[in-house]
């Protein structure tokens, strides 16, 4: 009896401490997987918070990116290095906008990286204002050369133009002209010569005048071709071969003679010597006076006897 009432009150007690640690481990078990729960949902709320915010900031950087690219479509310049650059930069922006940034250290980079490409583009802006504003001012100062050019044409025209008429002026000025121009017709020889008025017995024509003054004329030896026209407009001469040059055309004259001319009046008589008598015809004669290709008098006479 005594030994039974010893093992019975050792055995209970460890019946009774089971259930007790069983339950114990469920609630730490549940409470843990209360937690991991939570723990999932909390990661689970806050991937799909990164991944919106990811995919906003991924839009966003497109958006920039394309802007810029806008952007570099609008820069235009006739700067063949500076477009070539502008082309380059639009096409890296064109290949990062290829790229699909898929976690935050890449969406950092491209962000970087297009504030670096910002920065560029407006150094580019800066450079194409500044290349815009020089060539308005170039184009200014263009236009205000071509007009200046324009005028100094004008007036170099318009001093042209009074340089040849005062070399007009200047040429007609100097030129020596005759007065008192008489023509005599003669017979007899030269020494006991008197006037005649009758065709048959003329043997020579005199035509006497003066060079006048001028001063602006050259001094020095000069000729002087006389041309005596019958009524019939043809040209008495000693011979076919007696020609002078006047503005470009050879004519054919009677007499001729050398004079010393000082700027002074001066007066002297040309001689035609008449070797056929056939050759005069009654009627009204013309006589021009010839001075370094100007024509420098005119007269006339009049035969009306045979």
């Amino acid at each position: 009896m005594a030994d039974t009432n010893t093992i019975t009150p050792i055995e209970q007690p460890k019946k009774k401490s089971a259930p007790i640690a069983m339950i114990f481990t469920t609630v730490i078990l549940a409470a843990a997987l209360i937690f991991l729960v939570v723990m999932y949902f909390d990661q689970k709320n806050k991937m799909v918070e990164m991944e919106t915010v990811l995919t906003q900031e991924k839009d966003s950087l497109a958006n920039e990116l394309r802007l810029m690219i806008h952007g570099y479509d609008t820069l235009k310049t006739n700067n063949d290095t500076l477009m070539a650059s502008l082309q380059k930069e639009r096409a890296r922006i064109v290949d990062l906008l290829k790229i699909n940034a898929s976690n935050v250290q890449l969406i950092k980079k491209y962000r970087s990286e297009i504030t670096t490409m910002r920065e560029i583009m407006k150094s580019y802006i800066v450079q194409i204002d500044s290349l815009n504003q020089r060539n308005k001012l170039l184009t200014a100062e263009n236009i205000d050369m071509k007009q200046q050019i324009t005028r100094v044409q004008s007036t170099n025209v318009e001093l042209t133009k009074a340089k040849e008429e005062l070399g007009a002026k200047v040429e007609v000025a100097s030129v020596i002209l005759a007065k008192d121009i008489k023509v005599v017709s003669l017979k007899g020889s030269r020494e006991r010569a008197k006037e005649t008025t009758r065709i048959k017995d003329i043997t020579r024509l005199r035509t006497c005048f003066t060079l006048r003054e001028n001063a602006i004329a050259s001094a020095g030896e000069k000729e002087v071709f006389m041309r005596i026209i019958r009524p019939d407009s043809l040209v008495i001469t000693s011979s076919p071969d007696n020609l002078f040059d006047y503005k470009g055309n050879k004519l054919i004259y009677s007499a001729n003679r050398l004079v010393d001319y000082m700027n002074q009046d001066i007066e002297m008589c040309i001689y035609l010597e008449i070797m056929d008598n056939s050759d005069l015809i009654i009627g009204t004669y013309s006589v021009e006076l010839y001075l370094e290709n100007s024509i420098i008098g005119r007269s006339t006479f009049t035969l009306a006897k045979r």
